[in-house]
């Protein structure tokens, strides 16, 4: 069973706010944490009381990463089997993370390093604490960028800056990190988790089927041709146009009032 205590879990106003919760290891994953983790993002899957999720981390960072304490190659033993590590635990938390039909809120509060970086950048929309670094620490320890970090530097940066910090471990900060588009915006640390929790709510009030059906087509766009997007496109707005959030919005529009979703 996971620990109760390593991602803290609260449920206010459609938003399932989900702190990684070991500050002394800074929030570095061990199998508790991961399974916490993704047991809370299973909920929200499955809750439709949940229309947003909002993760960030404890005390000065959101995430060292993989907790390398226990894999002390002076110990003696086998080598790890990082391949396994990564089926069992990592990939199927960033597959919910991309998979989840409903906003999902990152707010990096400090540094963000190897797969804690990764896992940050597959959630839908960054925001970062101005002091807040990205580091692809990977080459430190002679790895190599996992938690889809490949993937998601070089669809959004290009090869070049992707290979840059792959090899170099170099920070990027986080006003760099929002010049490049790398993250959503940079702001002041103390702003930080007002503006998230606003946003967060602002989504988890909006029309849920909509925005997920959003997040879908998007992530689905660069991988796919224009006419194949059209007919993705179709699909979509026809399950949309089938909602009752659809109809809510278009009686609001017509009677001048905001409108009132309900997620369905």
């Amino acid at each position: 069973m996971a620990d109760s205590h390593s991602v803290l879990a609260t449920l206010d106003r459609g938003v399932l706010r989900l702190v990684l919760n070991r500050p002394e290891k800074l929030n570095a994953f061990n199998e508790d944490m991961h399974r916490a983790l993704r047991s809370q993002l299973d909920r929200a899957h499955e809750d439709a009381a949940v229309r947003a999720v909002l993760l960030t981390g404890a005390g000065r960072g959101f995430s060292a990463g993989q907790d390398l304490g226990d894999r002390d190659p002076r110990r003696g033993g086998p080598p790890p089997d990082l391949g396994h590590t990564l089926e069992t635990f990592y990939n199927p938390t960033l597959r919910r993370l991309r998979s989840l039909e409903k906003p999902v809120i990152c707010a990096v509060n400090g540094v963000a390093a190897g797969a804690g970086a990764n896992i940050a950048l597959a959630c839908d929309i960054v925001l970062a604490a101005r002091s807040a670094r990205f580091i692809q620490a990977f080459s430190k320890i002679g790895l190599v960028p996992d938690a889809g970090g490949s993937w998601s530097l070089t669809r959004i940066l290009g090869e070049p800056r992707a290979k840059a910090l792959a090899m170099t471990a170099e920070p990027l900060p986080a006003d760099t990190a929002a010049e490049w588009g790398l993250i959503w915006k940079a702001v002041e640390d103390e702003a930080l988790m007002d503006e998230a929790t606003a946003l967060a709510e602002r989504l988890a009030a909006g029309a849920t089927l909509g925005l997920g059906l959003t997040k879908r087509l998007i992530q689905a766009a660069s991988g796919g041709s224009f006419d194949a997007q059209l007919d993705l496109e179709r699909n979509a707005q026809r399950r949309a146009g089938q909602s009752a959030d659809y109809a809510e919005g278009v009686a609001a529009f017509l009677e001048k009032r905001a409108p009132v979703f309900r997620g369905q």
